[in-house]
């Protein structure tokens, strides 16, 4: 059983980088509510699960809110994102909605997929978010082909391709880094290392435990960062971009992270202790960190209980409408088949 750490930004023995800069209040706000909606989302999604309401696998993102959040902070309209199975967190940062998502985890109409992929396929070109990729690594190539896209058009949107530590090891990763610095396509991969991938700590599934140094052998520059903190990403994906959007070619951005549940809604997740969880809740919890900054700054605690009462009734409405939208036409199971 792995022994507890004393901060997940030192997980590959490397101390924590200096303060971030700071936020306005309006970037904190947006920040704290933008995470309480993924964080209220994956709770409710959870209850459903464990009512039956949702079939199949559910792997939430509770924890891990700031990766996701900060670097939406950081595009523009038009940017591409791409991500495996862990992916409920992705969509709602991307402005895809709370119903149109959750009616697609109980199988509806409504859904993002006319209620036909569930968790793991969910696709929105509105919105420029293209999954949702149920196979471990899969996206990584994929979104090294979006990157060649946009170089191809000529134009000046970025590919954010997001994998965890465990896809970190597949083979097509590193034919991707290969063609991506080859080509210098404006491609950010974005580690989400939460030190279990499946259930496997890191120290026992790979070998290199930094992540940011695993495009070094094809010269693509890598960074740490406290995924923790919404600042420290969005500082990171700040300059990511920028280099991305000059012309230089692919980056690495390891976020160093923690997820709160295990692997999907069906892991007890023995593979680590209790009181890690709470010691990394009490400690790091990305939400609390911008809720304690605000209250810190004037923010009262009324004002931060509507924002979270706001959020709770958009996921309410959106789970309510989840459960009485009708189920797909059995014709449906004839569309978007091509041979």
């Amino acid at each position: 059983m792995a022994a507890p750490k004393k901060s997940v930004a030192k997980e590959a023995g490397q101390e924590k980088a200096s303060s971030p800069p700071e936020f306005t209040k309006e970037q904190e706000l947006k920040a704290l509510r933008d995470m309480l909606l993924i964080r209220r989302f994956e709770e409710k999604a959870g209850q459903l699960y464990g009512m039956g309401a949702i079939g199949g696998f559910c792997h939430l993102y509770i924890g891990q809110e700031a990766v996701v959040v900060g670097m939406q902070m950081a595009l523009k309209p038009g940017d591409e994102v791409i991500t495996g199975y862990r992916d409920h967190g992705h969509m709602l940062a991307c402005d895809m909605e709370a119903k149109g998502v959750m009616a697609e985890l109980t199988g509806r109409r409504g859904g993002y997929s006319r209620g036909k992929g569930g968790s793991m396929h969910m696709f929105s070109k509105e919105k420029h978010f293209y999954g949702g990729h149920g196979i471990v690594g899969a996206q990584v190539s994929l979104g090294t082909g979006l990157a060649f896209a946009n170089r191809y058009r000529g134009n000046d949107n970025v590919s954010v391709t997001y994998f965890g530590d465990g896809a970190a090891n597949q083979g097509q990763v590193y034919e991707s880094f290969n063609m991506a610095e080859l080509w210098k396509l404006p491609v950010i991969y974005v580690i989400e290392n939460n030190r279990y991938a499946m259930g496997t700590s890191v120290s026992r599934a790979s070998a290199q435990q930094d992540f940011s140094k695993r495009g070094a052998s094809f010269n693509i520059p890598g960074k740490q960062v406290d995924g923790m903190d919404v600042r420290a990403v969005k500082a990171a994906a700040d300059e990511a971009v920028a280099w991305c959007r000059g012309g230089n070619g692919p980056m690495i951005l390891e976020m160093q992270t923690y997820r709160y549940r295990g692997h999907s809604m069906s892991d007890p997740a023995k593979y680590r202790t209790r009181e890690e969880v709470e010691k990394v809740r009490h400690d790091q919890d990305p939400i609390e960190q911008v809720r304690n900054r605000l209250l810190a700054s004037g923010a009262s605690e009324q004002d931060l209980k509507a924002i979270d009462a706001q959020v709770r009734e958009i996921v309410n409405e959106a789970a309510d409408f989840a459960q009485h939208d009708p189920e797909p036409d059995p014709a449906e199971l004839y569309t978007d088949i091509y041979r």
